[in-house]
């Protein structure tokens, strides 16, 4: 005849080897994924890029009127496809007419700039503004006449590219 002690004692037993099994296969399962170099737990590092550890580089004349710096912050990578850059335009500088396949959005950090998209007035921007250009809008950005402007720009990669370049905004169209 079993006691009630015996059941207990079957039951702690029972609930110790489940538990024991558990931790034998949790483990076993976590060296496997710490030995295995394609799993997924590789890729979840934290990653710091260091200010200064990308050149800043001048606005290629082709894109821009102007003086303007472009620092990179981030590419578009397998994992991510948004890339930044902080780009400075010097008073008068500006972007040539522009579009982005996915959008791209600008922080304004600091100055004084005007934005347009096409068929629409110039407005202006200035330090804690957040602009959205929805994706193909033909727009361009930049720095008022007498001011200089600081903005990061965001946009995605859609097929290797987040860009497409057109002609120089004129001096009419920006002094409108």
């Amino acid at each position: 005849m079993t006691t009630q002690s015996d059941t207990t004692g079957q039951i702690h037993r029972r609930a110790f080897l489940k538990t024991a099994a558990a931790v034998v296969a949790g483990t076993a399962l976590l060296r496997a994924q710490q030995s295995n170099p394609t799993t997924k737990s590789h890729t979840m590092e934290i990653q710091i890029t260091r200010t200064g550890s990308k050149p800043s580089v001048k606005g290629p004349a082709d894109w821009f009127t102007g003086t303007t710096r472009i620092d990179p912050l981030f590419d578009p990578t397998e994992s991510a496809r948004a890339g930044a850059a902080h780009v400075t335009f010097e008073p008068g500088a500006r972007t040539a007419w522009h579009t982005h396949p996915l959008g791209q959005r600008l922080i304004v950090t600091s100055g004084l700039g005007w934005v347009q998209g096409e068929g629409s007035p110039v407005q202006e921007i200035r330090p804690g503004d957040v602009v959205w250009f929805p994706p193909g809008l033909r727009h361009w950005h930049g720095a008022t006449p007498t001011t200089a402007m600081t903005h990061i720009a965001i946009q995605e990669q859609l097929n290797g590219k987040v860009v497409d370049w057109m002609e120089k905004v004129t001096d009419e169209q920006y002094r409108r």
